[in-house]
């Protein structure tokens, strides 16, 4: 019922059964006093057990309803509302909530150690599995070891939820870690890898994620990796392996262009037939050109002022 009205409705019961008490009072020694006394007792048990149903909800939040065990569904309207206080209920958050894992430490699939964290967006979406299919004192494994009991409270309630979802959303991440390499220094060039993977390892992630909260009646709204690197005992290793493999890749870049520089000067000096140069002088010159475009130190010119044979 519209808690307002059954405010006023309680408030005017219980005037009437003070009414009805003081006015068997005054009436000592007449039949009705005993009559309205006990009348007046009873109306004011009554508006007593009326004000334990008033129940008050806000946006976005919800409550379980129980009738001596038995599930009756749940309200999840806003506003201020009356229900029978023989219904048992437990308010829970329907609003998303954040998760932020700490990195943990995995091996991928070829078996380095990796430290991988990851972002969440979660909120409760079918309220009858997340409080009946799974076991909430066992989600809060703390509160149980110490002997405290959820009960009704909404935060000790939704603090088991962030428990479980933490648990379950670690196993997932360190499932799909373990299908990927880091990247593909130690892998095919062309396979997915946790560094460049993207969108579709984050994708991956949070179906495995919702594969495992689906039991619990959550949702989750996206899921993704905020921290991905090398185990610190083989970081300064990897490290260097990037570097060189870096260096590797810039000096195939920079060989590659010197020979194609040395093609171009040969082709455009036999093409404008500025000198003659028999296979010893080209070879020579190919030496030298890619000595000067490949080394790391500026060329130091030397003049040579005889022929060409000198």
């Amino acid at each position: 019922m519209n808690g307002f009205v059954m405010l006023f409705l309680n408030i005017a019961l219980t005037v009437l059964s003070i009414w009805m008490i003081a006015r068997g009072i005054g009436l000592t020694g007449n039949v009705d006093s005993a009559l309205l006394i006990v009348l007046g007792s009873i109306l004011l048990i009554i508006t007593l057990f009326i004000w334990g149903g008033f129940i008050m909800l806000e946006p976005n939040t919800a409550r379980v309803m129980m009738f001596f065990g038995k599930y009756r569904g749940t309200f999840k309207k806003a506003g201020y509302f009356w229900v029978n206080p023989f219904i048992n209920t437990k308010r829970l958050s329907m609003r998303a909530r954040n998760l932020d894992s700490e990195p943990i430490k995995v091996n991928d699939k070829v078996g380095n150690p990796i430290l991988i964290g990851l972002v969440m967006v979660w909120k409760l979406q079918d309220t009858y599995k997340a409080m009946f299919e799974i076991d909430s004192q066992t989600m809060a494994a703390k509160s149980s070891a110490e002997g405290v009991s959820i009960g009704n409270s909404v935060t000790n309630i939704m603090a088991a939820f962030e428990r479980f979802v933490k648990i379950q959303s670690d196993a997932a991440l360190r499932e799909v870690a373990g299908k990927y390499a880091y990247d593909n220094n130690t892998s095919d060039e062309h396979a997915l890898t946790l560094r460049g993977g993207g969108e579709e390892i984050n994708e991956q992630l949070e179906k495995a994620i919702r594969e495992r909260l689906i039991m619990a009646g959550i949702e989750v709204v996206e899921a993704r990796i905020n921290y991905l690197a090398y185990a610190p005992e083989i970081a300064a290793v990897m490290l260097r392996r990037q570097q060189a493999d870096a260096i590797i890749s810039a000096r195939e870049k920079i060989v590659e262009g010197a020979v194609s520089m040395v093609k171009m000067a040969l082709d455009k000096l036999s093409k404008e037939q500025i000198v003659e140069l028999d296979d010893d002088k080209k070879a020579a010159m190919v030496s030298n050109l890619l000595v000067v475009l490949c080394g790391d130190d500026s060329a130091q010119p030397v003049v040579n002022t005889g022929t060409l044979n000198m």
